[in-house]
């Protein structure tokens, strides 16, 4: 039996109605390493100049034969050209995502910088654009965006059908960054004048129907959050995690939206969104820092004071409750995202880095930043076809996260040696079976799922 990823088993899912799939697929990869077993190994030497050069060439030289083909045309109800996640009859390759879009054009830009063609950067802008005019083009009355389009489906999951609150998850705020990136890339925002009320909208629906009384967002249920199976969102009760991945990409959507705002000289909108932003980033500083474990964490909105209900015979007033939620002390590699946002003081982003990520008994690990602390009882490495797995293994993603705030935070030692493993890993997998993988082994390097994969394993091209 051939395996799926997490995506398009849910795809299948809600395509077919289906309530249920057992799939044997799973397999095991790797067992967990003794912790003593690769303390040096988390500090590989970097790569020599010659041997940087010659991944990175290998890399560009696959990336650039492949990117033409990950053009769609319009195609169904898709009306614009648009980006597909895979290759022409690979899996998701007649759909859009919506994050993934966002990745897969920042790489595609980068790209076509790296390689001088312009005619490849023309056909990028018009189909980065076009991803975002589909996304837009099937929005709801209230708002909200669909997580994935299919080309013969404009809701596959169900997100739009039912008013606020609706547990089925929309689309992760990323319009606003990819509505930027476009526009930076074009030098003009023009274009997206007659869509940017669309955006405020987008915004407004997860006010009404997943903002907390904290501030902080909810996801509805955990299906498609992105970092499938992360245990403080994963298998949860309905609306209770305010999770840090989803918190962050507000906080980086709401500034995005700001800026697009104010070159459309549309000031109130801007004042606005800049507004919320702070907000937004002031929240997250206030629940999810732990000035215990000096790391951010993902926290659980439930708690409520429920002793009027319980006990209304008893009217002393007594201690009030005096906290609105609990941090979820899991450590998932969401905890840095703070300092991907720009969100973390410099004192906080020196201990996690100092504390957290160069600790090789938790994040740090000869291929990178592994996705869940290995000190973590839930730490698995494993090939799972439904949900994805995050519990451990390294993605490019999450490399391209931390590796983005240690440069911000003027890490840049730190930095050059991330992005060192990063390109060894994703070389030493094309070199060994002529294609790239969605997840690897932390330890080894050893690919654990969706041979193929391209989508956001191109940002290693940002590194460089």
């Amino acid at each position: 039996m051939s395996k799926l990823s997490r995506r398009s088993l849910l795809t299948g899912l809600a395509v077919a109605g289906a309530a249920s799939l057992a799939d044997g697929s799973m397999e095991k990869a790797a067992a967990r390493p003794s912790p003593s077993s690769d303390r040096s190994a988390a500090s590989a030497p970097p790569l020599s100049p010659s041997a940087r050069k010659a991944a990175a060439d290998k890399l560009v030289e696959y990336f650039s034969s492949l990117a033409p083909k990950m053009l769609r045309p319009p195609q169904g109800i898709l009306r614009h050209p648009s980006i597909s996640p895979s290759l022409p009859g690979a899996a998701y390759n007649t759909q859009l995502w919506d994050w993934d879009t966002l990745w897969t054009s920042r790489a595609l830009f980068r790209l076509t910088k790296m390689t001088g063609d312009r005619k490849l950067f023309h056909e990028v802008c018009l189909h980065t654009q076009g991803s975002l005019l589909d996304f837009l083009d099937h929005q709801s009355e209230d708002g909200r965006i669909s997580i994935m389009i299919d080309i013969h489906n404009p809701d596959p999951f169900g997100c739009l059908k039912t008013a606020a609150p609706n547990h089925n998850n929309q689309a992760k705020p990323v319009f606003g960054q990819l509505a930027l990136v476009i526009a930076d890339e074009l030098n003009s925002v023009e274009w997206l004048r007659p869509r940017f009320d669309q955006l405020m909208r987008f915004y407004h629906s997860w006010i009404l129907g997943n903002q907390t009384s904290l501030g902080l967002l909810v996801w509805g249920d955990d299906v498609a959050i992105g970092d499938d199976n992360d245990p403080t969102t994963f298998g949860r009760p309905f609306f209770s995690s305010a999770n840090l991945l989803l918190n962050s990409l507000y906080y980086q959507d709401l500034k995005a939206a700001a800026e697009l705002a104010r070159r459309l000289n549309r000031q109130h909108e801007a004042r606005q969104l800049s507004a919320m932003a702070h907000d937004q980033g002031a929240n997250i500083q206030k629940y999810c820092w732990d000035p215990r474990d000096r790391f951010y964490y993902t926290v659980d909105v439930q708690c409520v004071d429920r002793r009027a209900e319980l006990i209304p015979w008893d009217k002393h007033e007594g201690m009030s409750m005096s906290w609105k939620c609990l941090p979820l002390r899991i450590q998932m590699f969401t905890g840095f995202l703070p300092m991907w946002a720009g969100l973390a003081t410099a004192q906080q982003a020196e201990l996690l880095v100092k504390e957290h990520y160069l600790n090789p008994q938790t994040f740090n690990s000869p291929y990178g930043v592994r996705s869940l602390s290995r000190q973590e009882t839930m730490y698995s490495l494993q090939f799972s076809s439904n949900p994805s797995d995050w519990l451990g293994p390294v993605w490019i993603l999450t490399n391209y996260f931390v590796w983005t705030g240690l440069k911000s935070y003027g890490y840049h030692k730190e930095a050059a040696v991330l992005a060192d493993k990063t390109l060894r890993l994703l070389a030493e997998d094309l070199t060994k079976h002529g294609c790239l993988n969605e997840y690897y082994n932390p330890e080894t390097g050893v690919p654990l799922g969706h041979k193929g994969f391209l989508d956001w394993n191109m940002l290693v091209l940002e590194m460089l």
